[in-house]
C-alpha cells in the first residue's frame, strides 16, 4: 500500500478511532494529489490494480471531477487514454479489470457516471460509436449487461431526465444526444433489450428487471413503434401474466406498460393505442394473492390508463370516439375502486385527482347514465373507506397523545382532497350522495357495540363535509333527503359517543345543519339535548365539553329568539358547568386555542340579554350569575397580601377566569338595553365593576409581584381585560395604580431594550422579561386606544410620562419584533390626535417638539432607511403603512412646523435631492394616501442606494 492509498483509507475511515487532525491531513494530501498533471493516469492505474473499494471510489470520483472541470484543457492524447481506459473497464475488455465490475453497486454507478461525463463532451462529434461499440460486449453475460443498464440509467439521471433542474447548456446537450441516438442506435438498443429479456427471463429475474427499468426511462422519447408492436407488447404481457416469475420482474413489466400508456401523442392515436393494449388482461391480478408492491404498480398502470382515456374523452370531438373512451374507463374503473378500498398504494393521490376530473365531466350530463351513477356510488364507497382512521390509533386519538396528534394532523391533510371529491359528487348527483350517506349512517347506527368508532366517525364526517356544497336555502328547507338526515342525526345516540373524535364531529355536524331548525322549531328540544347532555357540554372529555360550549354559543346566536321559551331549561342544565368554570383545577387545564370554556357565558348572555325576556326575569337571571362570581372574587381577595408567589399566581388565574366569564356574559347585552331601556341591568354591571376594581387596588401591593415578571404579566393581562370591557369607567383606578406598575416594570426592564430572541445569551429570566415587555406594550396600546390617554397626564402619573415616551420612541425604531414597533407607532398616532387636537395647541408641554424632532426623524425616516427594514416582509410593510400614516397625521396637526423640520433636517441629512423632497411635500399635501405611501417607499429605496444604509438611530 502506498502513501496515497493509506491517505484515502484514513480519509474515509468511519471507525472513530482515528484523530480528526490526521483525517484532515489525509484529505489535504489527497487534494494535493488531485492537482498533479498525471492524476487521470494515476487513477486508472489504481482502478486496474487496487482491490480496495475506498481507493476505487476515490479514483472514480476524482476522474469524474477532473473530466467535468478540466476536459477542455486536456490534450487529445490524454482524452484518448481516458476514453479507452474507462470503456475497457466498463465493457470488460481485459479480464484483469473484473475487480471493478464485481464490486459494490455504488462503485459501478460511479463508473457509469464517469462514462456519461465523457459522453457529455464527446458524443456524437468526437466519440460517435460509444453505444454501438457496446453491443458486441453484451454477449459476455450479465456483468456487462448490468453495466450497460447502469450507463443508460446514468445517462437519464445525469443528462436527459427532466425530473431534475437543467441549465440551458445541459438541455442543449441532452437534445443533441437524443437526436444522435435516435438516428444511430436506438433501434439496436431496443433490440438488445428484447433479446436480453427473452434470453434471461427464466434464469436471471434481477437482470431482466434492471433491463426493463432502464427501458422504461427511454419510452417517453423514442419511437413508440419500437415498443408497441407484435413482439414487445406480447412479451411484456407474457411476463406479467404467465409463469412463476418474480413479482419484481412482473412489476418492472407493468411499469414499462405505464410508460407506453403515458407516452405523449395526439388523442386519436392515443385512443387507438389504449384499445390495442387490451388492458383487461391484467385486471384479474388485483384480486389475486400477489405482492403489495406489484398491486401498487398495477394500480399506477390502471390509473395512468384511466387518466389517458379521460384525456382522450375531453380532447376528441367525435361522439363515437368519446363513447370508446367512456367504455375504456368503464372497463378499468371497477378494478381501480377495488384497489383503493383494499390496499394502501403509492398512487392514491393521483387516483383521487383523476376521479375529481372524471366526476367533473358529468356536469354536462343530463340525465346521468346508469353506469356512471353506479361509478359515482362506488367513488363514494372509496371515499368512506379512505377517510376512516386506523383502529390501531383509536386510544391515541382519544387521549390526544403525541401519536394521536400526529395521526389526526395527517388525516386532516389527507382528507382535504377526498372531501373536495365528495362535494363534487354531491353537486352532480345530490340524490345518490345523500342516499349513500344516509345508508352509511344507518349502517353505523345498526351496530350495537362501540367497536365501530371509525365507521361512525367516517359517516358523520361525510355528512359534515357535504354541508359545504349545499346552499343555505337547501339546508333550511331540508331538500332531498336532508330533512331525514338531520332528524336521524339528532335522534341518534351512538354507543361510541364517548369517543372524542365521534363526539366532536357529531357536534360540528349538528351545528353545520342548524339552519334546518330555523323553520322546524319542533326539533329544538332535540338540538338542546345534543348540546346539553353527555354528548356535548357534559361530555367526559374536557376538549369535547369546551368545543361544545363554543358551538352551542353559535347555535344560540343563530336561533336566539326561538330559544327564549327554553331559557329555564337551559340555565338549569348549565348550573354545574357555570359553577365549575372558576374551579381551580378547571382553569389550569392545558387546552389549545381560544376554547377556554367562557363561550358558555356568552351563550347565556345572548339568551337572557334580549328584550324578549321580561325585565324582572332578566334581572333574576343576571343576578343569579353575577352574584356568585362577585362573591368568589371577594373571597379570593381576603388575606391576599399574606400569600406567597404561587398562591398569588393561582388566585390571579381564577380572577382572570371570572373576569373572562363576566366579559363574555355582558356581550349579550346591548349598550342601549343597559343604559336606556333597562338601566337596572346597567347598574348591576356597574356594581360588578366596583368589585372587580378591588382586584387592582389590592394585587399591585402584593409583595411577590415586585420581582416576579410572570405574576406581573398575569396582572397586566387582567387589567387589559377590564379596560377593554369597561373603557373609561376604570380611569380613576388606573390613575391610582399606574405609578406602581410603571415603577416596577421600569425597575426590571432596561430602557434600551433586551437581547433579541435569536441571541445566544437568552436565559429563562430574559424570556420572562421579554414577555413582560411585550405585555407592557399591549397595556400602553390598550390605554391609548380606549380613550384613557389622560391617565398619563394625571398628577400621580405625570412623572412617568417621559420614561414611557422614551421607551416608545426607542422601541418604535429598534425593537426586533415588528408587531411591537407597529403598536408603538399606533400609540404615537393616537396620542398626537388626543393631545394635539387643534393646530398649534400645546396640551402637553414639550410633546409637540418631541414628536416633530425625535419621533418623526428617527422613526419615520432613519429607521426605514436601515436595510434591516425589509419591504417584502408582510408585517414590515404593514408597519411602513402606519409610519406613513403618522406623517400624514403630523402634517394635519403640526402643518409646516413638521414639514419644514422633516425635510430640512431629516431629508438633508439623508442627502435627499431637492426635486424629490418637493415631490414628497406635494404628495403629503395631497389627499391620496396610497400615492403618498408608494412614493415614500420609492424615495426610501433611492436614498438607501445613495447612503448605502449608513444612517443609524440617533
Amino acid at each position: 500500500m502506498d502513501d496515497l492509498e493509506r491517505a484515502i483509507l484514513v480519509m474515509f475511515d468511519e471507525s472513530g478511532a482515528l484523530d480528526d487532525d490526521l483525517k484532515k491531513q489525509a484529505k489535504v494530501y489527497c487534494n494535493d494529489i488531485k492537482e498533479k498533471p498525471l492524476i487521470c493516469r494515476l487513477c486508472i492505474e489504481k482502478l486496474c490494480f487496487s482491490n480496495l473499494v475506498q481507493v476505487q471510489f476515490w479514483c472514480l470520483q476524482t476522474l469524474h471531477e477532473v473530466i467535468r472541470t478540466r476536459y477542455l484543457t486536456m490534450t487529445p492524447d490524454e482524452r484518448h487514454m481516458i476514453r479507452g481506459s474507462v470503456f475497457s473497464i466498463v465493457c470488460l475488455e481485459d479480464k484483469n479489470l473484473t475487480r471493478v465490475l464485481e464490486g459494490p453497486a455504488f462503485i459501478k454507478n460511479k463508473l457509469a457516471q464517469v462514462l456519461i461525463t465523457l459522453i457529455y463532451f464527446e458524443y456524437p462529434l468526437v466519440w460517435s460509436s460509444v453505444f454501438v461499440d457496446f453491443f458486441p460486449h453484451l454477449s459476455k453475460g450479465n456483468v456487462v449487461i448490468d453495466m450497460f443498464c447502469r450507463v443508460l440509467n446514468a445517462l437519464d439521471d445525469e443528462l436527459i431526465s427532466l425530473d431534475y433542474p437543467r441549465t440551458p447548456e445541459e438541455l442543449a446537450v441532452a437534445g443533441r444526444v437524443k437526436d444522435a441516438m435516435r438516428q444511430q442506435c436506438v433501434p439496436q438498443i431496443v433490440r438488445a433489450w428484447y433479446d436480453i429479456v427473452s434470453m434471461y427471463r427464466n434464469s436471471d429475474h434481477e437482470l431482466c428487471t434492471s433491463v426493463l427499468d432502464s427501458m422504461r426511462r427511454y419510452i417517453s422519447w423514442i419511437d413508440i413503434g419500437l415498443i408497441v408492436n407484435d413482439a414487445f407488447i406480447p412479451l411484456l404481457f407474457d411476463l406479467i401474466l404467465v409463469g412463476p416469475l418474480s413479482d419484481q420482474l412482473r412489476g418492472a413489466s407493468v411499469r414499462c406498460l405505464l410508460a407506453v400508456v403515458s407516452k405523449r401523442m395526439e388523442p386519436e392515436s392515443k385512443l387507438s393505442l389504449l384499445q390495442s393494449l387490451q388492458i383487461s388482461r391484467v385486471l384479474r391480478l388485483v384480486t389475486e394473492d400477489v405482492d403489495v408492491e406489484l398491486v401498487s404498480d398495477i394500480a399506477a398502470l390502471l390509473s395512468g390508463y384511466a387518466v389517458e382515456a379521460l384525456d382522450c374523452f375531453k380532447r376528441i370531438n367525435s361522439e363515437d370516439a368519446k363513447g370508446i373512451s367512456m367504455e375504456l374507463l368503464s372497463e378499468v374503473l371497477p378494478s381501480i375502486f377495488y384497489v383503493m378500498k383494499n390496499f394502501e398504494v403509492d398512487v392514491t393521490f393521483n387516483i383521487i385527482q383523476f376521479l375529481s376530473g372524471y366526476v367533473a365531466i358529468f356536469k354536462s350530463f343530463v340525465p346521468l347514465p346508469e353506469k356512471q351513477l353506479l361509478h359515482l356510488g362506488q367513488i363514494l364507497e372509496v371515499i368512506l373507506v379512505l377517510i376512516r382512521y386506523d383502529p390501531v390509533h383509536r386510544t391515541n386519538l382519544d387521549v390526544m397523545d403525541k401519536i394521536g396528534k400526529e395521526e389526526e394532523d395527517r388525516m386532516v391533510e389527507f382528507r382535504k382532497d377526498l372531501f373536495v371529491l365528495l362535494r363534487n359528487v354531491g353537486r352532480v348527483a345530490p340524490d345518490v350522495t345523500q342516499l349513500f350517506i344516509r345508508n352509511s349512517l344507518a349502517s353505523a347506527v345498526s351496530r350495537s357495540s362501540d367497536s365501530n368508532v371509525e365507521e361512525v366517525e367516517g359517516a358523520l364526517s361525510l355528512l359534515y363535509a357535504l354541508g359545504e356544497s349545499i346552499s343555505e336555502e337547501a339546508i333550511r328547507t331540508g331538500s332531498g333527503l336532508l330533512s331525514e338526515l338531520v332528524l336521524m342525526l339528532l335522534s341518534t345516540k351512538f354507543p361510541c359517543h364517548s369517543n372524542r373524535l365521534v363526539a366532536l364531529v357529531y357536534l360540528e355536524t349538528v351545528t353545520r345543519y342548524i339552519k334546518f331548525i330555523q323553520d322546524n322549531t319542533q326539533y329544538i328540544p332535540m338540538v338542546l339535548a345534543a348540546f346539553l347532555d353527555e354528548r356535548g357540554i357534559h361530555h367526559s372529555n374536557i376538549n369535547v365539553s369546551r368545543r361544545a360550549s363554543y358551538l352551542f354559543m353559535r347555535v344560540v346566536k343563530f336561533l336566539k329568539m326561538k330559544l327564549v321559551p327554553f331559557i329555564e331549561t337551559i340555565l338549569q342544565s348549565l348550573q354545574d358547568t357555570v359553577a365549575q368554570f372558576t374551579i381551580m383545577n378547571y382553569t389550569t387545564e392545558e387546552l389549545s386555542g381560544s376554547e377556554d370554556g367562557s363561550h358558555i357565558f356568552e351563550a347565556i348572555g345572548l339568551l337572557i340579554g334580549t328584550e324578549d325576556v321580561l325585565p324582572e326575569k332578566q334581572s333574576d337571571y343576571l343576578s343569579s350569575l353575577l352574584s356568585p362570581l362577585c362573591q368568589q372574587v371577594e373571597a379570593l381577595l381576603i388575606n391576599a397580601k399574606l400569600l406567597n408567589a404561587e398562591e398569588t399566581n393561582a388566585k390571579i388565574a381564577v380572577i382572570q377566569q371570572i373576569i373572562m366569564a363576566i366579559n363574555s356574559l355582558s356581550k349579550g347585552f346591548s349598550e342601549r338595553l343597559v343604559t336606556a331601556s333597562r338601566p337596572a341591568i346597567g347598574i348591576m354591571f356597574k356594581q360588578t365593576l366596583d368589585v372587580l376594581l378591588q382586584v387592582l387596588v389590592i394585587f399591585p401591593k402584593v409583595e411577590p409581584l415586585r420581582n416576579k415578571p410572570k405574576q406581573m404579566v398575569g396582572f397586566l393581562l387582567l387589567l387589559n381585560q377590564l379596560i377593554c370591557k369597561f373603557n373609561t369607567l376604570v380611569r380613576d383606578i388606573l390613575e391610582e395604580i399606574f405609578p406602581s406598575i410603571a415603577e416596577r416594570i421600569f425597575s426590571v426592564i432596561p430602557r434600551n431594550g433586551l437581547p433579541s430572541s435569536g441571541s445566544d445569551a437568552i436565559t429563562e429570566e430574559i424570556r420572562e422579561l421579554q414577555e413582560l415587555q411585550r405585555t407592557l406594550y399591549t397595556f400602553l396600546h390598550v390605554i391609548t386606544t380606549h380613550d384613557l390617554s389622560p391617565v398619563f397626564l394625571s398628577p400621580k402619573c405625570k412623572a412617568y410620562l417621559d420614561p414611557v415616551m422614551q421607551l416608545l420612541l426607542y422601541s418604535s425604531c429598534n425593537h426586533n419584533d415588528i408587531l411591537v414597533r407597529k403598536a408603538c407607532v399606533q400609540i404615537f398616532i393616537r396620542l398626537i390626535k388626543d393631545w394635539c387636537a387643534q393646530p398649534y395647541e400645546e396640551k402637553v408641554p414639550g410633546f409637540r417638539s418631541f414628536v416633530i424632532e425625535a419621533f418623526a426623524t428617527n422613526c419615520c425616516l432613519y429607521s426605514v432607511l436601515d436595510r434591516s427594514f425589509e419591504f417584502h416582509d408582510a408585517n414590515t410593510f404593514v408597519l411602513f403603512g402606519e409610519i406613513v400614516l403618522a406623517q400624514k397625521v403630523m402634517y394635519e396637526k403640526f402643518g409646516d412646523d413638521f414639514l419644514v423640520n422633516f425635510v430640512s433636517k431629516g431629508f438633508s441629512s439623508a442627502h435627499c435631492p431637492p426635486d424629490q423632497a418637493e415631490q414628497y411635500r406635494q404628495k403629503l399635501q395631497g389627499g391620496d394616501f396610497k400615492a403618498l405611501k408608494s412614493f415614500y417607499q420609492s424615495l426610501v429605496e433611492n436614498l438607501r442606494v445613495q447612503q448605502n444604509g449608513s444612517l443609524v438611530f440617533r
